[in-house]
């Protein structure tokens, strides 16, 4: 069958929020799905303290994919790493591909680094359709998540009762 086709993406943003702050939002899977379209839309979550599971409707590189079952497990300050959740579960997503990604954070002068990395082996026939999509739109995606996500967390919440405005 062939040596499964291996795609990395990484990406590096430095936020101005603590590690604590980054991780957190990722780990609030609902909150985090509004700036990671790869994961819209979130079907159903469960939070046990640093281990979240979560359902959604994948999209990665702008491909609709099946339903999967994610798993993220946090290191508290430092980091969170998802895989797909164990069989039985994800039996169409596993005989496509393995899966897995972090985040990273590092304290760096008044700010963390977040490093950002997604890791699929695809597997054949799966590489030969989706390994080329992948490696050009993938890391364009990313980039764009963590940027949403630095927005996210610079931007100050509206003070309540303060009007808010859009600009066209």
């Amino acid at each position: 069958m062939g040596a499964p086709t291996a795609i990395v993406v990484r990406a590096t943003q430095v936020i101005n929020a603590t590690p604590e702050e980054i991780l957190e939002l990722v780990m609030d899977i609902e909150r985090y799905a509004e700036v990671d379209e790869k994961i819209r839309p979130v079907l159903w979550s469960t939070r046990d303290g640093d281990l979240t599971e979560f359902e959604c409707r994948s999209k990665v590189g702008g491909v609709p994919g099946p339903k999967i079952i994610q798993q993220m497990r946090r290191t508290p300050g430092r980091r969170i790493d998802i895989e797909l959740a164990p069989a039985p579960r994800n039996r169409l997503a596993r005989a496509m591909a393995d899966f897995h990604a972090s985040f990273e954070c590092v304290p760096v002068e008044g700010a963390t680094r977040v490093d950002r990395t997604l890791e699929f082996r695809l597997h054949r026939p799966t590489s030969w359709i989706l390994g080329p999509i992948l490696r050009r739109r993938l890391p364009a995606q990313v980039e764009e998540e963590l940027l949403l996500a630095k927005q996210r967390l610079e931007t100050p919440p509206p003070e309540p009762g303060s009007a808010q405005h859009c600009s066209a």
